[in-house]
C-alpha cells in the first residue's frame, strides 16, 4: 500500500544554552541568540515515518515546519534522511505564535496540501514542553489522534496498530486512518543522514534563504526542480492573520530563567517538621523547586 505522510517538525533553540539574552523585550524567545537544532522528539517521529516508507513502496514523506527562513534547514535534514519533500511556513505574521496559533497555521497548511493518511510529530518541543500542538492540529482537522506513541507496529486495512508508552507500562491501540500521531521520547532514534542524499539536496533552498544578488548556483534551480523547497506565507495558505503569530496567541511568556545548580555545603537534617519545612522553604527561595 502507498501512504502519504506529513511529519510536523520544528527548529528549536538549544535550551541547554539558555543565557541572559534568551528572551526579547516582548517576552518571546530570542532565537537569534541560541543555536538552532532539529527538535529531538520530531526526529523520532521522522524515523517512524521513514520506517513506514521503507515497508510500503510508493509511500511519500513530507516535512512541514514553521519558522524564519533559516528553518529551511529542518526540511533539508529530513531530505538527507529519506523524506521526499517539504514545506516551510514563513511570514512575519507567523512570528510569536503560541501553541494555539501554531496549530492553526499547521492545520491550515495541511488543508492546502491535502489531508494525508498519517500526520506525525514529536510529543513536544524542548522550547515549550507543552505537548499541545499535535493534539490541537488533530482537533482542528477533526482527525483521530494517538499520543505517546513508541512504535507504529503495522498499518493494514485502513488502520494503524500503535504501541504507546504510558505511566506504568505500555499499551497497544488500533486507530483508523487518517490519523494524527505524536511520538514519545522513548521511540527508536532517527537514522543518520545518508551521504548520497546530502549530496543530492545540499543546495535545496526556499526562496527566502537565497541571497538577493544572483549566485553561482542559481542555474541549478531551473535544471533540478527538486532543489526548490516550497515556501508559504499566511496569504498562501489562506490563513486569517488574526489567528496567526502574536495576534492569535492568548498565551504570553513572562520570562525565561537559566537555573544553574551549584553544590554548596552539606547539611544534616532531622526528621522534625521544622527541619523539613525549612528545607522546602530554602528550595523554593533558590528556585530549585516551584
Amino acid at each position: 500500500m502507498e501512504y502519504k505522510i506529513i511529519v510536523l517538525a520544528k527548529q528549536v533553540p538549544d535550551t541547554r544554552n539558555v543565557g541572559k539574552d534568551a528572551m526579547t523585550e516582548a517576552g518571546t524567545v530570542n532565537r537569534a541568540a541560541l543555536p538552532a537544532i532539529f527538535n529531538p522528539d520530531d526526529l523520532l517521529a521522522l524515523e517512524q515515518a521513514l520506517q513506514i516508507k521503507d515497508q510500503n513502496h510508493g509511500t511519500t514523506v513530507g516535512v512541514l515546519t514553521m519558522g524564519p527562513p533559516r528553518a529551511g534547514e529542518i526540511i533539508r535534514q529530513g531530505l538527507y534522511r529519506g523524506a521526499d519533500t517539504g514545506w516551510l511556513l514563513t511570514d512575519r505574521l507567523f512570528a510569536g505564535a503560541d501553541t494555539l496559533a501554531t496549530s492553526y497555521a499547521l492545520a491550515t497548511a495541511i488543508r492546502k496540501i491535502g489531508i494525508p493518511d498519517i500526520i506525525i510529530g514529536g510529543r513536544q518541543a524542548i522550547d515549550g514542553d507543552t505537548a499541545q500542538v499535535g493534539p490541537q492540529v488533530a482537533q482542528k482537522l477533526g482527525l483521530t489522534q494517538v499520543t505517546y506513541a513508541e512504535e507504529i507496529l503495522k498499518i493494514e486495512d485502513g488502520k494503524a496498530t500503535i504501541r504507546r508508552h504510558i505511566d506504568g507500562g505500555v499499551e497497544t491501540v488500533v486507530a483508523p486512518l487518517p490519523l494524527v500521531i505524536t511520538v514519545n521520547g522513548s521511540a527508536t532514534p532517527c537514522r543518520p543522514c545518508n551521504s548520497k542524499l546530502v549530496m543530492k539536496y545540499k543546495r535545496a533552498t526556499c526562496p527566502s534563504e537565497r541571497p538577493a544578488e544572483p549566485g553561482k548556483y542559481d542555474y541549478l534551480y531551473g535544471q533540478k526542480p527538486y532543489l526548490n523547497l516550497t515556501q508559504w506565507s499566511v496569504a498562501d495558505v489562506d490563513g486569517d492573520p488574526q489567528q496567526c503569530g502574536n495576534a492569535g496567541s492568548p498565551t504570553k511568556v513572562k520570562a525565561v530563567q537559566n537555573i544553574v545548580f551549584q553544590a554548596k555545603e552539606s547539611k544534616t537534617l532531622t526528621g522534625s517538621d521544622s527541619d523539613v519545612e525549612g528545607l522546602i522553604q530554602e528550595l523554593l527561595n533558590e528556585k530549585i523547586i516551584g
